[in-house]
């Protein structure tokens, strides 16, 4: 399609059609870097901690679900793993203001609601470059009324600033919705299956694992929500790629922090990381595949 033609379809005009196509450039360059870092002999884990339970805090007590994601980073630090951990409860996470269901790219990476530097909240400033580090990311989190807790949610919420999400076309109107919905036209018109040509998804290929823990039941709802989120974010799931550890309404909730921190659950977490690295060996084993999507549309 030439230019004259995107841009009687698009309504750009010359100018804006050259930033369009510059950010498809840095696009597709940010992505042969992604794959780069993927392919990386060293496998790197993030486990990220939804529990806003501590000892010095109102519960008194610390997150059983953290203890099980320690578990399971032990395991795989053992395994030869590099291993972070976030704890949610530890950032300043504002709530996503919904741009991208304006059009695609009213949303940006990283988010421009809250803008990297001084505007910006811990989520733009550090969060987005801990997942980007990451190549297997263990998802852990309580059972809260039959779901996710809601520092996961909030978490998870922000995350569409890296599912498909690009660069502003003009840093300077980075939310003129017209500018915007002819950045997504162009996307729609030019994208083809070559990673990065058009919404960039930047969990495509990475390694998922979930533990859940709480008081009776919840747990395979809780899983089951992170499962559909994630496995449409691209990522991938080994065999036996969740661990829940949950207690009966027949006991009190008092006697949960005995009954789950157990040598059950523990081998569960530790059995977690194996398949989570096994996978990541698999994965990064050819770097001459990747994985498929429609680029221009999300």
């Amino acid at each position: 399609m030439d230019d004259s033609e995107l841009i009687k379809l698009t309504g750009a005009d010359k100018q804006l059609l050259g930033l369009f196509k510059q950010r498809r450039k840095e696009a597709e360059k940010e992505a042969e870097a992604f794959k780069k870092h993927f392919f990386e002999k060293e496998i790197r884990v993030l486990g990220i901690s939804g529990s806003k339970r501590d000892l010095d805090d109102c519960p008194q007590e610390s997150s059983t679900t953290e203890w099980l994601l320690d578990k399971c980073l032990d395991e795989a630090q053992k395994l030869g793993a590099k291993t972070k951990k976030m704890r949610l409860q530890d950032y300043n996470i504002q709530p996503c203001k919904g741009c991208y269901s304006t059009t695609n790219t009213q949303c940006h990476f990283k988010c421009t609601c809250y803008p990297e530097g001084k505007f910006g909240d811990d989520m733009t400033n550090k969060l987005y470059d801990m997942c980007m580090w990451a190549d297997v990311i263990v998802w852990a989190t309580p059972i809260h009324n039959f779901k996710i807790s809601s520092l996961m949610g909030l978490f998870l919420d922000r995350l569409i600033s890296m599912d498909g999400s690009l660069k502003p076309a003009d840093p300077h109107r980075a939310k003129d919705k017209d500018l915007n919905k002819k950045h997504t036209k162009f996307i729609q018109l030019t994208a083809n299956e070559k990673f990065g040509s058009g919404f960039l998804r930047r969990f495509t290929g990475k390694i998922a694992g979930v533990i859940v823990s709480g008081h009776e039941i919840g747990a395979s709802m809780t899983i089951s929500s992170l499962f559909m989120t994630l496995n449409n974010f691209g990522m991938l799931f080994p065999p036996f790629s969740n661990v829940y550890a949950i207690n009966t309404r027949c006991e009190p909730t008092y006697t949960d922090t005995k009954a789950l921190r157990n040598k059950c659950h523990e081998d569960d977490a530790r059995l977690l990381a194996k398949n989570l690295i096994a996978a990541a060996k698999i994965a990064k084993r050819k770097g001459d595949y990747w994985w498929h999507y429609d680029s221009g549309s999300n």
